[in-house]
């Protein structure tokens, strides 16, 4: 085989696994009902393509190969876990057994209920059975379709620390008896608010790195864009939904402009605005406008997004509505009340009646337990400092949340402040 014609097929492979993966993992969910032996099967299919499409050429289909290649695998499993007849009873409701054993290779993965098993694996891998991190790594493994070593590039650890988060986490799963299924009532609420979360972390891990060398890193934020977009498809009747891809679309826009070409970090007021994505600007502005269409009181993400509006809207950094960021931020504390809201409502009081007010309110929150070891709290007070006049203050704030940072960037910038600040 030539080796140019080894790279087309494994660069048509990831392509096709990174859009089906999770479309193959849910569907194989549903066939044995565990998400471990399912993403097992997956990758026994994925290993297969590998092994045998250099030799026998890329399939028309690839998608409804490895498809077919999984389902024969899912049901060899069956075979060996219990007799068929048993088990096709037990899935019966869910599976046309006769086309698992003998699927069409022309026919593409059946959209039909492909949705619903998509959103059960989504509430699957958020269960609140896994912590946080776990729900993190198996919502990447297995909707984002990343490798467990992209995984551990992205968040800066080892690979085996996330393997063996995503063992856990399989595990766990198959040890509570998890059900394939999406939650009703109240309990939707409550895990749709998890699924949220974890897609949220992983965007803010990517537009803001806690650590590393990179203050940004956008792929982790393109992962999140796209497991927001396909929920919001999912559950279109979900305000928070729509908030929430609205409030990543906008941020997700400033992205290019966020550092300079050496990599260091530009705060959003100084940044070049023509630099924004516009697209994703009114990408997000559209799904703002469609969260707000809908009745009812406004969720965290929809206000953090309408927040974000202000200042997409801005022509310039003085033209920002900063009344209207301090009403917004009201609500939002309101809403979901946290110091972390807090300390940024007291960024917006400050630029809407001035460094004073804004330094009370963050001389208000020094003893607030949550916020001890949060570098944006001296950083902040800092500013103040410096805008009030207070320069030695301000030099010992900054240089204090320089040490408490662990993003190389992010210290570089706020001990360059702390400098300028002492020489004032």
């Amino acid at each position: 085989m030539a080796s140019g014609r080894g790279d087309e097929v494994h660069r048509v492979l990831d392509a096709v696994w990174r859009m089906e993966a999770p479309r193959l993992v849910a569907a194989l969910t549903r066939i044995v009902r565990d998400v471990g032996l399912a993403e097992d099967l997956a990758q026994d299919a994925l290993e297969a393509a590998i092994r045998q499409w250099p030799d026998a050429g890329i399939p028309d289909r690839p998608a409804a190969w490895l498809m077919a290649t999984a389902k024969h695998r899912a049901i060899d499993a069956l075979r060996r876990r219990t007799t068929l007849q048993r088990k096709a009873e037990e899935i019966g409701r869910d599976l046309e057994l006769d086309r698992a054993i003998a699927p069409d290779l022309d026919a593409e993965i059946d959209d039909e209920g492909i949705g619903d098993d998509l959103l059960r694996l989504v509430f699957i891998c958020c269960h609140p059975v896994l912590s946080v991190d776990a729900r993190v790594a198996l919502t990447l493994r297995l909707l984002g379709g990343l490798r467990t070593d992209e995984i551990a590039r992205a968040f800066l650890v080892s690979e085996t620390t996330i393997g063996q988060r995503i063992v856990r986490a399989k595990r766990t799963l198959s040890e509570a008896h998890v059900p394939f299924e999406v939650p009703q009532g109240h309990d939707f609420e409550v895990r749709l608010a998890s699924v949220l979360q974890v897609v949220y972390l992983v965007f803010n891990e990517g537009y803001s790195a806690t650590s590393g060398d990179d203050w940004v890193r956008p792929t982790l934020c393109e992962d999140a864009l796209r497991l927001g977009r396909v929920l919001a498809g999912l559950v279109p009747a979900e305000p928070e939904v729509h908030g929430l891809v609205a409030l990543m679309e906008i941020q997700g826009s400033r992205l290019r402009a966020r550092t300079d070409a050496a990599g260091r970090p530009i705060p959003l007021l100084e940044q070049n605005r023509a630099r924004w994505d516009h697209l994703l600007v009114n990408r997000g502005l559209a799904a703002l406008a469609r969260a707000e269409s809908f009745a009812g009181a406004h969720g965290p993400y929809l206000l953090q997004a309408a927040i974000a509006a202000c200042h997409a809207r801005a022509r310039t950094g003085d033209e920002t509505d900063w009344p209207r960021i301090v009403a917004l931020y009201d609500a939002l504390a309101q809403s979901a009340p946290s110091p972390i809201v807090e300390l940024n409502r007291a960024v917006a009081v400050s630029m809407a009646y001035g460094p004073e007010a804004g330094l009370e309110l963050v001389d208000a929150l020094a003893m607030e337990p949550a916020l001890q070891a949060y570098h944006l709290l001296p950083a902040v007070r800092g500013d103040f400092l410096v805008k009030v006049g207070r320069f030695d203050e301000a030099a010992s704030e900054l240089a204090r949340a320089a040490s408490m940072t662990r993003n190389v960037a992010e210290r570089n910038l706020l001990l360059e402040r702390a400098r300028a600040a002492g020489e004032m």
